[in-house]
């Protein structure tokens, strides 16, 4: 099965690294998208996934803040974190990380490989090495990438992780993935 010209390799993306649009207000450093990483999975055969977006999902593209960009990013990650983190909001998102993990099982009861999943360094939700809490960046995993990360490790599965920001060296880092 699946025997034509596909790589059979893919890699998972936060959905905000794919659509700046998606992300809360304030925090876009891209018109639409991180074209140079799209570039470099696409010049190597690497089919992308987008991740669902648990902000969007959960909370709405407003996120229901009303002050918009007024906020600082930290503040305003906090502020969110602390919604995703209420038992409403936990309901939606394990029906996220179990449509991702839906999607990670049929690449790999067919052969595929994949090859990582890149989060959103600082978001309260995909940041991978660093996210946001109580007003500032630190370092660990943002709500929906912890799920994420749980499902996967209890599974027994060994999928790499890692986060970017805009300010990152974005080509050196990927490089790795291929």
């Amino acid at each position: 099965m699946f025997t034509d010209k596909r790589s059979k390799k893919v890699i998972f993306m936060a959905h905000c690294l794919l659509n700046q649009n998606s992300i809360s207000d304030g925090t876009a450093v891209h018109p639409a998208a991180f074209k140079d990483i799209i570039n470099l999975f696409m010049d190597n055969d690497i089919g992308i996934v987008q991740l669902p977006c648990p902000e969007l999902c959960c909370l709405g593209l407003d996120r229901g803040n009303i002050y918009g960009a007024d906020s600082p990013v930290t503040v305003e990650n906090t502020r969110i974190r602390r919604e995703m983190e209420k038992s409403e909001t936990q309901t939606k998102l394990k029906t996220l990380v179990d449509y991702t993990m839906l999607q990670i099982d049929e690449y790999i009861k067919h052969g595929f490989e994949i090859k990582g999943i890149i989060g959103a360094n600082r978001s309260p939700n995909c940041g991978v090495e660093s996210t946001s809490d109580n007003d500032v960046e630190i370092s660990g995993m943002g709500v929906f990438m912890n799920a994420l990360h749980k499902e996967i490790s209890d599974r027994g599965l060994n999928i790499r992780m890692t986060g970017i920001k805009g300010s990152d060296d974005i080509m050196e880092k990927f490089k790795e993935f291929l």
